[in-house]
């Protein structure tokens, strides 16, 4: 079933059949080799089915894209196709030692664990076009179809559970393995580390039979004959594999130090390139996972655990990783590289979890009664995790960056992290781990359980820029990551709250300040946003502006449980940012309506009533216009939400009634002051008479600085002496990312060669930003940008990071040094590019950055 998609036109497809069994859990068993840029090793996959799948009926068609019967044939692997296992690695061996075997019913009371949430991921439209697999079709065989791309699958075989030491406690029935996959993974959530050592027990168990499988360009097909229904099936096998070089999940690259390291990125494949797994949104399963890499690499995952080394022989190390709470699989993220642990000069006595009372403003962060997902050990249940305001935190990064770490990222995560929960309460993750990624990262930020990757852009200027950002990351551990959205298309649903709550989050952060100036900043971040906005509507494809493209279809998948992704693979969607703006803004105004009290109030009770979960749309909406009073909720209705907001392209209605309120902004108003100076100074001659008074210009915050660079964009002409002038007084080589960007545009624009030294800065350590600039000086007539361009260590970075975004190989390809530069984009695209991180894969979690408002806009998952 080998599916060829245009990347510039297709969705992406979802092929696993999730509706008749689901991966409940993985262990992962890995090595990691710089030398030939490969992850290699195994997978196991515990799986469950039930009467709680739906069945499909044996009269239903199965849908291959090729009319070819070749299509899903199957192959088992041929011994001379395995290839020896290089010689520095070692045999998977877990270590049982990693866990403490509970007694029934002991309760863990360490306070180094918590517990996780899921991502919002979630289906696009419903369709067959991309199935090849079965249920229970007459006579013949049950088909496990696994989301899968750029590896090398190796063998598959079913696992002997049975063979495992003290495994019979589980079943009366020991011989039936299926029966033992299920009970263990039936075990309370209070035994949570015995069923951990026991998964690992069971993948070290030996084979018991090598499966029949096929690959295509975006699955695995697995069969076992004589296994006609999904109760049949193995319910634990192992996978051996590798992955590839280009492989589109992982980038292999070298950190600012020239040291190697791997990481995994938010690409529209998601992790179907680092393992098979299981991409639709139910499939939500917790996993463990060992690593080993030369003890020379630190190794940080998406694991609730701090881990630490264990030396084997050789100078290899191996480290271990897991989760107790079920997520999907395109949120575990993994980090390889030469990373130092960044530590406070003075340790704060806040970073501790401490018992007090609430204030009244905090009381309604407990609520009575149990949980609405499905049982696993969660924080939300603990009394000493609701008062916890800080969570313990690391920060890894390259040596050379320590000193921009100290000084400006560091102090900056206490007071965001309590900041976020004097708003929302419990955090939903018991630790978190930020690392400065490369400088090749495409993206400014990008959140997964228990990890936050930063870019080094980050790092530079003042601390508006890293705080926002911080704050965006923090909030997708609520929206995104504890609440996921069932359905892509509904990606609002991570980051329009993760941008709303970011300006919520960094006002309480900066305690300095005053209430009406942050209420000012807030308005200011505003203002620039509705411009954000009536670019993206003016300039990209109105059936990309819908936030609910499929409507009353939302959340449907086909009777196997596959979908695809609307536009998922639409290069184009790299430069749209309509989800945040149209979600921010809808946010805003709800909050507004209601009263921020209200709303915010609101807010904490829907975080714990749907923490661990799934929601569409309406599942926000319908309890929010529950929980309000009649007198606030005039004209407000889902149904009028759904079609002015989520369902429309271009502004919504009710926005366009507060045009004028935005545009009087007072932070906003002082700007305008100060372009009128600038273009005064502009049109004056060279040599100035003595009566004119010399300008007298305002001190201005970064937000300022951005509109006021974005209005002299605008002018047709502005002088070499104006642009000194320019930047002697804002220093704006010195400021952060986002000043920098529009400065380099100015600098490219008018020709401005003395300055040529910052964009050549800008492209090489602000790379998560660059392309953009790259594309215009690209597009120049002008030899000498130009060449600045084809400088072969700014191209080839740029190029890469393009590579990696959605559609990412194409858009490469476009912006390539032989001229082609933003070949793919339309012009207008090109002229408004918002630079934010979009989310991991299509749903949240990050891809390429774009111009945008400080860290407003963004990615994850």
């Amino acid at each position: 079933m080998d599916i060829k998609l245009d990347p510039s036109r297709d969705d992406l497809p979802l092929v696993a059949n999730t509706s008749h069994i689901l991966v409940k859990h993985y262990v992962l068993d890995l090595d990691v080799d710089f030398e030939s840029q490969v992850i290699e090793g195994t997978i196991v996959l515990f799986l469950e089915s039930g009467n709680r799948f739906k069945k499909r009926s044996s009269s239903t068609e199965v849908t291959c894209p090729s009319e070819s019967n070749e299509a899903c044939k199957f192959r088992m692997p041929e011994p001379c196709q395995i290839p020896v296992t290089n010689t520095k690695t070692f045999s998977s061996k877990i270590g049982y030692n990693d866990f403490v075997i509970c007694g029934k019913g002991e309760k863990d009371t360490s306070g180094k664990d918590g517990n996780h949430d899921n991502q919002e991921q979630a289906s696009g439209i419903s369709s067959s076009k991309y199935c090849c697999d079965t249920g229970n079709h007459g006579s013949e065989e049950f088909l496990l179809v696994l989301d899968c791309c750029d590896l090398s699958v190796l063998k598959v075989e079913e696992v002997d559970v049975a063979a495992v030491p003290g495994i019979e406690k589980f079943t009366r029935s020991p011989k039936l393995r299926n029966q033992i996959v299920h009970e263990l993974m039936a075990l309370p959530a209070d035994r949570w580390r015995e069923q951990l050592d026991y998964y690992a027990r069971c993948s070290q168990a030996p084979g018991c039979g090598e499966l029949l499988f096929d690959t295509d360009t975006w699955s695995l097909q697995i069969r076992k004959t004589g296994a006609q229904t999904a109760t049949d099936f193995p319910h634990a096998i192992r996978i051996q594999y590798r992955t590839k070089p280009q492989g589109r999940s992982v980038t292999w690259t070298s950190d600012q130090s020239g040291r190697p390291c791997v990481y995994t990125v938010g690409s529209p494949i998601n992790n179907r390139a680092l393992f098979p797994c299981q991409e639709p949104p139910v499939a939500m399963s917790t996993w463990q996972a060992t690593v080993r890499a030369a003890a020379s690499f630190v190794v940080l995952m998406s694991g609730e655990n701090s881990a630490k080394p264990t030396q084997l022989q050789e100078d290899y190390s191996s480290w271990h990783y897991y989760v107790t709470m079920p997520m999907p699989a395109s949120t575990f993220t993994i980090a390889v590289g030469s990373w130092t642990e960044m530590k406070p000069e003075i340790c704060s006595s806040n970073d501790v979890a401490t018992e007090r009372s609430f204030s009244p403003s905090e009381a309604d962060f407990r609520y009575i009664g149990v949980c609405g997902h499905m049982e696993y050990p969660c924080r939300f249940q603990k009394a000493s995790a609701t008062t916890q305001k800080i969570i313990p935190h690391r920060v890894f990064a390259p040596a050379c960056l320590k000193g921009a770490c100290q000084e400006t990222l560091l102090p900056l995560i206490p007071p965001c992290l309590s900041a976020a929960h004097s708003v929302l309460g419990t955090h939903p993750f018991s630790r978190l781990d930020i690392l400065i990624v490369p400088a090749n990262f495409s993206s400014l930020g990008m959140a997964s359980p228990h990890i936050v990757f930063l870019s080094q852009s980050t790092l530079t200027g003042m601390s508006q820029l890293c705080g926002t950002r911080l704050c965006h990351e923090i909030a997708h551990a609520w929206f995104g990551l504890a609440i996921g959205a069932r359905d892509w298309t509904e990606e609002w649903l991570s980051e329009g709250f993760a941008t709303h709550l970011e300006d919520v989050f960094w006002a309480k952060a900066q305690q300095q300040l005053a209430p009406h100036e942050a209420r000012e900043q807030q308005e200011l971040r505003a203002c620039l946003r509705w411009r954000r906005l009536q670019d993206e509507v003016q300039n990209s494809p109105e059936e990309m502006q819908v936030l609910r493209p499929n409507k009353e279809k939302t959340g449907h998948v086909s009777d196997s449980g596959s979908s695809v992704i609307r536009h998922g693979l639409n290069p184009e969607k790299v430069f749209m940012q309509v989800h945040y703006l149209k979600g921010y803004f809808l946010l805003r105004f709800l909050a507004k309506r209601l009263g921020e009290d209200t709303y915010f109030s609101f807010l904490r009770k829907f975080v714990h009533t749907f923490h661990g979960q799934l929601i569409l749309s309406q599942d926000f909406l319908q309890m929010l216009l529950e929980n309000i009073p009649e007198e606030k909720r005039p004209e407000l209705s889902v149904g009028n939400i759904f079609r002015d907001w989520l369902e429309s392209s271009g502004i919504p209605q009710p926005l366009q009634r507060e045009r004028q309120a935005l545009a009087e902004c007072g932070l906003a108003q002082q700007v305008s002051a100060e372009v009128a100076k600038w273009v005064r100074v502009n049109r004056r001659p060279r040599k100035r008479k003595r009566k004119d008074r010399e300008e007298v210009f305002e001190k201005l915050l970064p937000d300022q600085l951005v509109l006021l660079l974005e209005h002299l964009l605008k002018q047709k002409t502005v002088t070499p002496r104006t642009l000194q002038s320019l930047e002697r007084i804002y220093r704006l080589s010195e400021q952060d990312a986002e000043v920098r960007h529009r400065w380099c545009e100015l600098i490219v624009k008018h020709k401005y060669t003395k300055a040529y030294r910052d964009v050549e800065r800008f492209l090489q350590e602000d790379q998560a930003m660059g392309i953009y600039l790259y594309g215009e000086l690209m597009l120049s007539e002008d030899p000498r940008q130009q060449h600045l361009a084809r400088r072969k260590d700014h191209s080839e970075n740029l190029c890469h990071a393009s590579a990696r975004s959605p559609g990412g190989p194409r858009l490469a390809r476009t912006l390539d040094i032989k001229g082609r530069a933003m070949g793919l984009l339309k012009p207008a695209v090109a002229a408004h590019a918002l630079w934010g991180d979009l989310p991991k894969g299509p749903h949240r979690r990050a891809g390429v950055k774009r111009r945008t408002l400080s860290s407003s806009l963004h990615g994850a998952v």
